[in-house]
């Protein structure tokens, strides 16, 4: 069975909308030209609660409709803040040719061809519906706030993933029996897989993420399709596969990778997927550790017509005059959209560059003083002479010193004058 997977589409934005609108076409195209038999969207169709006469909600719903004309559509909840618990509700009025089933809650849903949609009444099947074509078990977005309120904050995010991995392996029985009868199975999530990567390179390591690969394997099915991560990703296992296809669009400056959907070919024992690259808009990042080095703009202005570009820089506060955004504004001027971030960091922190590198205190006084143009040994000794002695040696040496630098100036100071003055002084000192 073929199986067309769409997944973070976030629709909603004014910004975006042509991006986004220009993907999801392509990528429905793409799913029709296939041939695919069923479609799965797999949460944040929508960027934010909008309001229906918005051009961004016409347009997700004139797509979606499209989509169900040639197909069965399974829409999943995703995020809450982008999906408002409710704001899919009306895709079931959408259907084209075929219905959309709106998975707004933890169930297992069948697509049994003429009768259409079967979803089960509790959390899964006790038996597979008669004429199953293909089995989904759907785990919407997971409101961690009501576990924190059941468990407590700080056992949430734990409890989460722990509650989850057994359901996943409740729902695993069912798909077990249904793959012996010939039917091939599918996960739905919105949700994060523990060690998989964003969109910027940054592995989400941790124990507070919804998901382990074990525990989305352990659910048996023939390949669970996830939403959520911007960034395409998989694992395999004895012919099984779990798959992010990634945002539909290029959303965020930083996103360097492909966008597309995934086209899935499934059976009752295994699944396979192609990656279908979307035309996202194209992004050019320059990063310069100093001033913009113009040379490299110039270079990079050949390819910026009709991109997004976004210059960043990081200079000391004693050089912001020699960066030239006019210049730079005029190099770019053909790209679809120029974003400057100039940094300027202060003269204190750009003179101790390095500082937090050094391992000891001493090392770092050096590297301050060495940086400051100082003479940093008496100061080392000094630290080290502090770091050696209890507080109350130090703070009875200090008294010591300031004892004798008194007498030694009273001193100086009856030198210099008359006899009577100097008993009247000495009178004084000893008084006090």
């Amino acid at each position: 069975m073929r199986i067309a997977h769409l997944s973070d589409l976030h629709f909603g934005d004014p910004k975006t909308l042509a991006e986004v609108e220009r993907c999801t076409a392509f990528a429905i195209d793409a799913a029709v030209d296939a041939g695919a038999e069923l479609a799965v969207i797999s949460g944040d169709s929508t960027d934010h609660a909008i309001d229906v006469h918005s051009p961004s909600f016409v347009s997700v719903a004139r797509l979606v409709h499209r989509l169900a004309d040639h197909c069965p559509v399974l829409m999943l909840q995703g995020t809450f803040s982008h999906e408002p618990p409710g704001t899919l509700d009306v895709f079931r009025l959408l259907g084209g040719r075929f219905p959309v089933h709106v998975a707004d809650r933890i169930h297992q849903a069948a697509w049994c061809g003429t009768q259409g949609w079967v979803a089960s009444a509790a959390w899964r099947f006790d038996d597979v519906p008669a004429g199953t074509q293909v089995l989904l078990s759907c785990v919407p977005t997971v409101n961690k706030a009501t576990v924190a309120a059941a468990v407590g904050a700080n056992a949430a995010a734990e409890a989460v993933g722990q509650q989850l991995a057994a359901l996943l392996a409740g729902f695993g029985e069912v798909n077990r029996r249904a793959a012996g009868g010939g039917v091939p199975t599918i996960g739905v999530s919105h949700g994060t897989v523990s060690g998989c990567v964003t969109e910027h390179g940054v592995p989400m390591a941790g124990l507070d993420h919804e998901f382990t690969t074990g525990s989305l394997f352990a659910a048996q099915a023939s390949a669970f399709m996830l939403g959520h991560i911007h960034k395409h990703q998989a694992w395999h296992q004895d012919g099984r596969v779990i798959a992010y296809p990634g945002s539909i669009g290029r959303l965020h400056y930083g996103e360097e990778d492909a966008k597309g959907c995934l086209l899935w070919d499934l059976s009752p024992h295994g699944a396979s997927f192609r990656f279908i690259e979307a035309p996202s808009r194209r992004m050019l990042h320059l990063t310069f550790s100093g001033r913009p080095d113009m040379d490299a703009i110039r270079a990079a202005a050949a390819d910026a017509a009709g991109a997004f570009v976004r210059v960043r820089w990081q200079i000391a506060e004693e050089e912001r005059a020699s960066v030239h955004r006019d210049e730079i504004e005029r190099l770019l001027a053909g790209a679809a959209e120029l974003r400057l971030e100039g940094r300027v960091v202060p003269l204190l922190r750009a003179r101790s560059a390095g500082i937090s590198a050094v391992p000891t205190l001493a090392d770092k006084l050096r590297r301050w003083a060495e940086l400051a143009g100082v003479d940093g040994d008496p100061l080392v000794e000094r630290l080290a002479w502090l770091q050696a002695n209890p507080a109350e040696q130090i703070a009875r040496t200090i008294l010591d010193d300031l004892e004798r630098s008194a007498v030694q100036a009273a001193e100086g100071a009856l030198q210099d004058t008359t006899p009577q003055a100097a008993d009247l002084m000495t009178t004084d000192l000893f008084s006090v």
